[in-house]
């Protein structure tokens, strides 16, 4: 079957957020398919789409993401619409989005991976290391909050939402001494005049598919498909079946502090995992070297050596 390649006159339809880091993916990966197949940036259009996790009154107001729905919040109105071919594709933070995809789309193409770190943001600081006892701290990051509590129990951690120049802002104002933001955010929008340093994995592990962009489609638009596969990156692909699967053996949801990262040297794959309590009492953490071949099973195995360690009781805060 001859490929149909779109035309300015029909492009095909990238849906988005509207926020700066959502459009800068969503550039990059229009750049990539008009370099794939030589084609202009006006064979591709871009959709703004506006998700309950874009709520300017949410944000301003700190509330928990928690609080106010799961994983989801950046996808939902996303997905509705390439479900009603109102968009074509639709252009991810892949750790914002569920391990299971609505009925009728798939999550198959990721681009090449972008610094997995955190990075801590400070205007008067160079590293979590140096944060006074009892400093405040702001981030809205479960996974975040609990490990700086495991590692610091002296620190006072506070809910901070809102975009980076909101966030410096709170900073500059006094309320908190530092925030977190993902070095790929950083490093995507060239933000130079940012103060962050980046946060090793042994300091802080990282979410699942941090710094990754991923590819939404129709399981049957077959078109898409087959321009998607011409810009998929497969490393980054076997490391997200790792994390990916580790993530749903353990919880999909927003609301268990899990942290995972999948790494690729000399043709093996190691794979790092921590679950911890919300509190930061306690962390467990596994961490395994297998074939590429075998990512997938290694998530799975690990997930299910860290719920045995953690027992029954580990998860109990989830049904309160």
């Amino acid at each position: 079957m001859t490929l149909t390649l779109p035309t300015p006159a029909s492009p095909l339809k990238i849906g988005t957020r509207g926020s700066p880091l959502a459009l800068a993916q969503a550039h990059e990966t229009r750049q990539r398919l008009c370099d794939a197949f030589d084609l202009p940036e006006q064979a591709f259009e871009i959709v703004v789409i506006k998700t309950t996790g874009d709520n300017r009154a949410m944000i301003d107001a700190d509330r928990p993401l928690k609080e106010i729905g799961n994983k989801g919040l950046f996808t939902k109105e996303i997905e509705e619409a390439m479900l009603g071919g109102d968009i074509d594709i639709a252009v991810h933070s892949t750790k914002d989005m569920p391990v299971e995809q609505p009925q009728g789309l798939v999550l198959d193409t990721f681009l090449p991976r972008e610094d997995v770190r955190d990075a801590f943001i400070s205007p008067r600081l160079n590293s979590i290391h140096d944060l006074p006892k009892g400093a405040v701290v702001g981030t809205s990051s479960l996974r975040r909050r609990a490990q700086l509590l495991h590692r610091r129990p002296d620190l006072n951690v506070v809910e901070f939402r809102g975009n980076v120049q909101t966030r410096l802002k709170k900073l500059a104002d006094g309320v908190a001494e530092c925030t977190f933001l993902a070095m790929a955010g950083i490093r995507r929008l060239n933000m130079r005049d940012v103060p962050a340093t980046a946060i090793s994995p042994d300091d802080m592990l990282p979410a699942i598919a941090q710094g990754t962009i991923g590819i939404e489609r129709r399981a049957d638009d077959h078109r898409a498909a087959e321009m998607l596969e011409a810009i998929h990156h497969s490393e980054t692909a076997c490391r997200l079946a790792a994390e990916r699967t580790l993530l749903a053996a353990l919880d999909g949801s927003c609301e268990t502090p899990i942290a995972g990262l999948a790494e690729l040297a000399d043709g093996q794959l190691r794979l790092r995992g921590e679950v911890l309590r919300p509190d930061g009492s306690d962390a467990i953490s596994e961490s395994e070297t297998g074939s590429t071949e075998d990512a997938a099973e290694m998530g799975r195995t690990m997930a299910a050596k860290l719920l045995h360690r953690a027992g029954p009781g580990f998860f109990e805060w989830r049904n309160m």
